[in-house]
């Protein structure tokens, strides 16, 4: 099934951004190949030089390496990808909580809300 992408925004971009949070969340594990470009493409439902272009992003990100012949890898530095996935889930936390200030709650208010919610079993 093809992935969920925006034509809003470029598709490069998000191809990025699904395959960083896939390593993040652990979908792919460090020192872990990752499928060809072809078959992450055809996975996506993209051009191949597009993907190859996302992965090339990455690279460049060093969460992703090349082995010559052998394909793409995820970096083994776990430390590294600890420390994304906190800057992510601060930077998701921060956006929440200053949509919850346009709507006129409080941290404290949306912290009791939140809370509220977890009693429920809802979060």
């Amino acid at each position: 099934m093809p992935w969920n992408l925006d034509s809003s925004r470029p598709i490069y971009t998000q191809l990025v951004e699904r395959i960083q949070l896939d390593i993040l969340a652990g979908k792919y594990q460090p020192g872990a190949r990752l499928p060809s470009v072809r078959d992450l493409a055809s996975e996506a439902g993209v051009n191949p030089n597009t993907m190859q272009k996302a992965l090339a992003e990455l690279e460049r990100e060093n969460l992703v390496h090349s082995a010559r012949t052998s394909g793409r890898f995820i970096t083994e530095d776990t430390a590294m990808i600890e420390k994304m996935r906190e800057e992510l889930a601060t930077a998701q936390i921060r956006e929440f909580f200053e949509k919850m200030q346009q709507m006129g709650f409080s941290s404290q208010k949306t912290i009791v809300l939140i809370e509220k919610m977890m009693k429920e079993g809802k979060a």
